[in-house]
């Protein structure tokens, strides 16, 4: 007996310490595939928009996927002059360069042209959702050292979250493990396997350890996207919906007691809602998943979140099934999932890795409005932004405006004399006729054949320039200031905003 027992404690120990090297061996495997990944970026500087704000250097982590790729955040990646990307344990950086990136969904694919660099690593295959209350490793290089950090925490909940960088409303996982500055863009690991991506910590000072990861359902979209090399995006198809909570609401538009969802409270020209979607129509499922009326559904046992899920699983293209009630009339209609514009309002999403628009006429600096502008108000802008650009935002675009011109301010000269404390500017018409988008602005001065350009805002205040005058002194002010050219490069080549 007491042989039997001496054998089967020699088998638990030999299981064990198998068990253990095993476990050490994944170990090892996960952290061989998670990089630190080096940038230099310098964004443009909006206020000056012919230059670059001062480069900044900064780190992240990524984590090696098929293809051989590394899979990071976009923000990690924004304005990138300069990448490089380490292997943990390896002081040599490897040059590396965007293959594609979704600012959207904060996911961007990064390539190395030295293939080398995989040689010792294994991919880490792209996992399921964790269920609720479930464990997950969280793998990266925070600030504070080199080496690579690994923290636990626990999955606490799943539904739609807006996206820092982007501001998309996008479904995200929260989870309690400590995520700190480079640890974004590293992965979120469950048996072994990318459950998410870290994208975010909580910073209001509200709350503790609160992080957020972009979960599997949007990171195999974002891969499915990038497989001709051209991004698409998560469709819209361009209406916007108010909850259906009242029980006054509902009976308005005669709905029943056992019926629910979401009303239709704008239909977006040039769509694909348009003709098809009427305001007041009431959505009352989208490709099968029932809408209650907070405009959440159920995308897996127990879990809700907003209806907008049902949408994103689709990508361009892609048949949307509805069912709708029109004043009580039950109907079925299909959408062709589109592009998204590039805004719905009039001040668009902020944008990365694009050249700033600009021009510069009699002497003052004309500009788009847009959150980049907005932003550069710093890490305080809702305060101190002019309250005429935070109002902008909340005003739909439409096929007439489509977007604000913006007199950022004077570059003073005798031209513009009466003019030079003047600075950001909101501009209706050009001579009378009304601005529909930055382009068409700048083409109403460069074809001016008047005498005089009158700019006019929706007060009915004015600014009045010597269209001759202003052609005449353009070179002279653009020497004086350092200003390299007159508008930014590929203005009139730009095509129409509308649909793109």
């Amino acid at each position: 007996m007491r042989k039997i027992c001496l054998i089967t404690l020699a088998l638990f120990a030999f299981t064990s310490t198998a068990s253990l090297a095993q476990t050490e061996r994944d170990i090892q495997r996960l952290k061989r595939a998670v990089v630190k990944i080096y940038t230099t970026a310098a964004p443009p500087d909006y206020f000056t928009p012919w230059r670059l704000l001062n480069p900044k250097q900064s780190s992240g982590s990524g984590a090696v996927i098929s293809g051989e790729r590394i899979l990071t955040n976009a923000h990690v990646l924004a304005d990138a002059r300069y990448i490089q990307a380490q292997k943990n344990g390896d002081p040599k950086k490897y040059l590396a360069r965007v293959a594609f990136i979704s600012h959207e969904a904060d996911l961007a694919i990064l390539e190395v042209d030295d293939s080398s660099f995989f040689d010792d690593l294994r991919p880490l295959p792209l996992g399921k959702l964790p269920d609720p209350l479930q464990e997950v490793s969280v793998f990266g290089y925070p600030f504070g050292g080199n080496s690579l950090s690994i923290t636990k925490g626990i999955l606490s909940r799943v539904e739609h979250q807006y996206y820092a960088h982007s501001g998309a409303y996008l479904l995200a996982g929260q989870i309690d493990a400590a995520i700190n500055p480079g640890n974004s863009g590293g992965p979120v690991i469950v048996n072994r396997e990318i459950v998410g991506v870290v994208m975010q910590a909580n910073t209001s000072g509200r709350a503790e350890n609160l992080g957020y990861f972009v979960p599997p359902s949007v990171i195999r979209h974002v891969l499915k996207d990038a497989e001709d090399g051209a991004h698409d995006g998560f469709p819209d198809l361009g209406f916007r919906t108010q909850n259906l909570e009242s029980p006054a609401m509902k009976s308005a538009y005669n709905l029943a007691r056992n019926q629910s969802g979401t009303l239709v409270a704008k239909v977006f020209d040039q769509s694909p809602s348009a003709g098809k979607l009427q305001v007041n129509d009431v959505i009352l499922e989208i490709d099968g998943f029932s809408i209650a009326d907070d405009r959440t559904i159920e995308f897996r046992p127990d879990q809700r979140t907003n209806f907008k899920y049902a949408i994103d699983q689709s990508h361009i293209g892609d048949r949307v099934a509805l069912t709708i009630a029109r004043q009580g009339e039950v109907k079925q209609i299909e959408l062709v999932a589109g592009e998204r514009l590039t805004s719905y309002s009039l001040v668009q999403n902020e944008q990365f890795d694009r050249v700033p628009r600009y021009y510069i006429y009699g002497g003052i600096v004309f500009v788009p409005l847009n959150m980049n502008l907005i932003k550069r108000w710093g890490r305080d802008w809702h305060n101190k932004a002019p309250v005429d650009f935070l109002h902008a935002r909340n005003r739909w675009s439409s096929t007439d405006r489509r977007e604000l011109v913006v007199a950022l301010k004077v570059l003073a000269a005798d031209v513009n004399l009466g003019y030079h404390d003047w600075k950001n500017w909101i501009i209706d018409t050009v001579n009378g006729v009304p601005i529909t988008d930055f382009q068409g602005f700048a083409r109403l001065l460069r074809d001016n054949t008047q005498s005089h350009v009158i700019f006019k805002d929706d007060d009915g205040y004015q600014l009045v320039m010597d269209h001759r005058q202003a052609l005449a002194t353009e070179a002279d002010i653009l020497e004086l200031y350092r200003v390299p050219s007159s508008h930014s490069l590929g203005l009139f080549e730009r095509q129409q905003a509308a649909g793109k």
